[in-house]
């Protein structure tokens, strides 16, 4: 499987974000070779499509999921969550790069030619680390965890065929608690997705202290002693949850702590839109 983070240093970054700044550099450097005879740079250009384009996919994500922004609206502000509309921001970017082009014709082959590069790598790098990786649920039956009974258990005979959501967890992680409560909830909330939250490193007598402690009524506590399942994802960043749908596909995956709004989306994906809807995820 990819990786889900980049590590940089002490900070763990989600790889689509650092796969972006990669792009725009990229880009940036295809357009200043392009148009270095004339002198232009396209680096403020790239900046305004970046800047314009994350606030128009952030405000068409809270537009669709208000309801689930409403009971805290500062998360609004909090784009930690990575609640984007792509395809809004996409088209918000390009209709800045028209803009662009429009006001100085000397920008439009430099601009043009920098962002076909920075596409170009966008969709390749993804393709050429998908080469020799698997992201079937399936890859991850060689993992076996326990439960706090001790008994074994496999991520494959929890989903049993149902979508699946798994979220790697640490009780000496802040944002995993930050978000547990929304999980919980989510769990109550959608019983035809399976939702398995795998401890990473910890032994059971903390994890039962913890879960006694703050009865969080988490249900499908497993225990990873040995962080295979995060070594398995090259990211050790927590927490991490991951997307499957009832074919055992990884559909979409969180580096952070998730939302309301960000976890309705994501289950949306993986779920039936006839078995979950907007106005169900907001109860």
């Amino acid at each position: 499987m990819s990786a889900i983070a980049v590590s940089v240093g002490p900070l763990a970054l989600p790889t689509p974000l650092v796969l972006l700044l990669i792009c725009t550099l990229v880009a940036a450097s295809t357009g200043w070779f392009a148009g270095r005879r004339q002198k232009i740079r396209i680096g403020a250009s790239l900046t305004d499509m970046l800047l314009l384009g994350g606030l128009a996919g952030r405000i068409a994500f809270v537009a669709t999921w208000f309801e689930q922004y409403r009971s805290a609206l500062s998360t609004i502000l909090d784009i930690r969550d990575g609640g984007f509309t792509p395809w809004v921001a996409v088209i918000a970017a390009v209709l800045v790069a028209l803009w662009q082009g429009w006001r100085r014709a000397a920008l439009r082959v430099p601009l043009a030619l920098g962002l076909l590069a920075g596409s170009v790598i966008w969709f390749a790098v993804p393709t050429l680390l998908r080469l020799d990786t698997d992201p079937q649920l399936s890859a991850l039956e060689r993992i076996s965890f326990v439960d706090l009974r001790g008994t074994p258990s496999s991520l494959t005979s929890l989903a049993h065929g149902r979508p699946l959501v798994v979220n790697l967890w640490a009780t000496w992680c802040p944002p995993c608690r930050r978000e547990m409560p929304v999980l919980a909830a989510a769990q109550q909330r959608t019983p035809g997705v399976v939702f398995a939250f795998v401890n990473q490193g910890e032994n059971d007598a903390t994890v039962r202290n913890f879960l006694a402690l703050n009865q969080p009524g988490l249900a499908n506590v497993l225990l990873d002693p040995g962080k295979e399942l995060g070594q398995h994802l090259d990211s050790m960043a927590l927490p991490t949850t991951l997307f499957y749908d009832a074919h055992g596909r990884l559909v979409a995956t969180h580096l952070g702590a998730l939302s309301l709004a960000s976890l309705a989306a994501k289950v949306e994906q993986i779920d039936p839109p006839d078995r979950v809807s907007k106005g169900a995820a907001a109860r």
